[in-house]
């Protein structure tokens, strides 16, 4: 019988990673990555229900994190504070040691078309329950939605350059400053360069 051992589940989403990444996702079983680790089949999928989910087992620490920074933001937080708040939290789940680790499993997702499609569902999903969040704490529509949306599309471009070859800054520094940067391309929340804008277009069709 084959022992019980603390870090099983770590240990797993290690190799399998190593695998997925050296041999390629579609080559790789999850009888693969159990022997790699000295397994069994059987254990692998007392902890995963397939290989799949071992890319994207951490998705409810990250929505936790996203609900989390929400949560605790002032009562008085306007939408964008906490799509701030929830970034922040977030953040915190990626420090700069886990860096390699994220680019590395990034490269495997990238290779797979099916599994780029699960992680943009992951993604939409995400984005979803963040919009139920901002409804509870009193965010009306249209706002709730923009907020939920900008909230998981800053995320996902933050990610892609946290990443990328020589970037230093935290996954924090980076969501904050393509928010603040999102924030001045609409204007603020005060809403007057909208109306701007939309003169602007108007002037222009």
């Amino acid at each position: 019988m084959v022992r019980w051992q603390p870090g099983t589940r770590e240990r797993l989403q290690a190799a399998a990673l190593d695998l997925f990444a050296s041999r390629g996702y579609e080559q790789t079983t999850a009888a693969d990555i159990a022997q790699a680790v000295g397994l069994t089949e059987r254990t692998f999928f007392r902890h995963f229900s397939d290989k799949r989910e071992v890319l994207f087992s951490g998705q409810d620490l990250l929505t936790e994190a996203f609900l989390g920074g929400i949560t605790a933001a002032p009562e008085d937080a306007a939408p964008m504070e906490l799509v701030a708040a929830a970034l922040e939290s977030a953040g915190e789940l990626f420090p700069g040691e886990r860096r390699d680790h994220s680019r590395l499993r990034q490269s495997v997702i990238d290779k797979n078309p099916a599994l780029q499609e699960r992680e943009r569902h992951k993604l939409s999903g995400l984005a979803t329950t963040i919009g139920d969040a901002l409804r509870a704490r009193g965010v009306a529509e249209p706002a709730a939605t923009l907020a939920a949306e900008s909230a998981g599309m800053v995320f996902g471009i933050a990610f892609a350059q946290w990443i990328r070859e020589g970037e230093e800054r935290s996954l924090t520094d980076i969501g904050l400053s393509l928010l603040a940067e999102l924030r001045g391309l609409a204007g603020g929340e005060s809403g007057g360069s909208s109306r701007g804008s939309q003169r602007n277009i108007q002037a222009g069709a």
